[in-house]
Parts: C-alpha cells; structure tokens; sequence
C-alpha cells in the first residue's frame, strides 16, 4: 500500500481522501502494525488515484501515463506475429510515453530479457516502480502468448531487501539485484511463440487488465481457500460464519481464529468472491443489476452498484459497455 502512494510525495494531493473512497482508514494505515488493507482496498486506491491523477502510473514517473497508454501498449504487442516482435513494439510504445526508462529486449547467450534501464543513470528508480514495471510487462507478455512465460531470472537496479518471503511470491524465479538495469529474462526459444490473442480478448482484458496485473497476488490461505470454496459451491446462497463451519466439521470460534491467523475473515472472502462474480457476470450475460444484486447478497441495487464502482473504478453499466 505505501509503494502505491509512493508517487504522492511532493505533490498537493488529498491522500487521505483517496484513502477513504478505498475504504481505508488513514490513521489505521498510519498505525504501526498490519493495516490491515485488503486486495480489493488495494485495486479500489489504485482505481481511484488513476482517475483523479489521470496517471495509469500513479505519480511515479516525471510525466503522467496519460489514461489508454496501458491499452496502447498492449495493442502493440497484440499486432506482432510472436515475442519477439511484441516486447520490441511494446519497448518503442513506451519509449515514446514516457522518458524515464528505456525499454529494448536484449539477447545474452541463451537467455532473452525485456531490458529496462534508467533514462539518467544519475536518477533512481523507485522500487515499486521497478517492481511494478516488471511485474505488468512480464503477466501482459504472458497474456498475449496465451500460455505461460516461465522465468530464469528477475533483475533489478536496487540493493537486496534482506526479506524473500513476499518476493518469491511475486516474483518466481532468481532475483539478482544491484543491476544496471532491471527487467526479466528468460529462455531465448520463447521468442518465436506467436500471439495467441485478438482484439475480442483484448478488449475483454482491458475492462479489468489493472486487477488482474496490478494488485498483489491473491493468496487465500489454506483455511481461507476451504471458505471459498464452500461459498462458491452454495452460491447464491450465502453461508453464515456458522454454516460454514457446520461445513467444514470445526466451531465457528476455531474457525475465526484460523482465518484471523490467515490475515482475512468471512467478510472479506465473501466480497472477493462477489467482485469476481460480478464481473464475470456482467461480462457473459445480461442480467439485471437488480437481479445481480440480490444473487450478490447486498440489500439493492444501488448498494451494490457503489461497491462495484470501489472495487473496479468504474460503474456497473460503463463496464457492461466496455
């Protein structure tokens, strides 16, 4: 959550604002300890500060990201035949929107790497402005191949953080850090895989590309994972703390403590699994907002048209038209 507001630095911004319309309480952000800021807080903040900034890349680099630069990026890999062809439009594409990295695909022996290299060598790059960078062009490369894109190693141009556990999460594979540059490499047949995607897909990706490429890996825990499941399967039911501890053969009491433990509750796995239904319903059917709401489990329409908009930045009928 701060490598997100990292960007608000020196500008005359209303963090706090932005904070609440995701649902997050400043001074609990500002409390030592978890915040306790949950993947959907997370996409909602990064929602919000791209609309109000109109910054697809939230204050971190010295020009905004003007709104569809992602899209235009994306496109232009979706044009090429094969990776290779794709990571050198998409380098070319973000040259010109930006001048703070420079973006070329570099082949070293047998290994091949979308090479990312300050433009001034006297000026850092924020971290999660790494991170980022390489976290979004390595899941959107994946995504024009339609398969994976397995990886040797991540690099990156600041020193070891001393803590992995979260990293090899995130970033699966060997992370050398203190490089030149930063970026991600992998084996140099995979350039010849064609784009396995079109435009249909595309557009289909882009109503929630931010979601699915941005915001931290969703990772439900052992206990949580069994809660999901048991949510999905009763659906549109929704169960009680209790039933679904009937479910799972435990006492609601041991059953809080566990997901307590796992960082996450009933609540919060319940609107994960509403977000995610929502958005695959609005997508493939037309069903009626009034209707989804009652199978979300909110008390009308407009309640759940508020939470949609939190969860994605954007109302519910804007999404159906995208």
């Amino acid at each position: 959550m701060f490598g997100l507001l990292s960007g608000m630095e020196g500008m005359d911004v209303d963090v706090d604002g932005y904070l609440r319309q995701a649902g997050v309480d400043p001074k609990a952000l500002r409390t030592p300890g978890d915040p306790g800021v949950t993947p959907i807080q997370y996409v909602a903040l990064f929602y919000a500060l791209m609309h109000g900034l109109k910054d697809e890349c939230v204050g971190l680099f010295s020009r905004p990201f003007k709104p569809g630069s992602f899209a235009l990026t994306a496109r232009e890999g979706l044009s090429a035949p094969d990776l290779r062809r794709a990571l050198k439009r998409m380098s070319s594409a973000l040259n010109l929107l930006q001048d703070d990295i420079v973006f070329s695909l570099q082949i070293n022996h047998q290994e091949a790497g979308l090479h990312m290299a300050p433009a001034n060598p006297g000026r850092d790059i924020p971290v999660f402005a790494q991170e980022t960078m390489v976290r979004v062009m390595w899941r959107l490369a994946a995504w024009l191949l339609n398969s994976p894109l397995p990886i040797r190693h991540f690099d990156f141009a600041y020193a070891d953080p001393g803590h992995h556990e979260l990293y090899q999460f995130i970033f699966p594979a060997d992370r050398r850090y203190d490089q030149i540059a930063f970026g991600f490499w992998f084996d140099i047949s995979k350039l010849d895989t064609p784009v396995s995607r079109d435009e249909p897909a595309l557009r289909t990706f882009l109503t929630d590309a931010y979601t699915q490429i941005i915001s931290p890996p969703r990772h439900f825990g052992l206990t949580g994972q069994k809660v999901r499941n048991c949510l999905m399967l009763s659906y549109p039911r929704w169960l009680t703390l209790k039933e679904v501890a009937d479910k799972l053969h435990t006492s609601p009491a041991s059953l809080q403590r566990h997901l307590t433990a796992e960082h996450t509750s009933l609540q919060w796995l319940k609107d994960d699994l509403r977000r995610d239904l929502a958005i695959s319903r609005l997508s493939s059917s037309k069903v009626s907002l009034v209707q989804l709401a009652s199978e979300l489990g909110f008390s009308d329409s407009p309640s759940f048209q508020r939470a949609f908009k939190r969860w994605t930045g954007q109302p519910c009928n804007a999404y159906r038209r995208r």
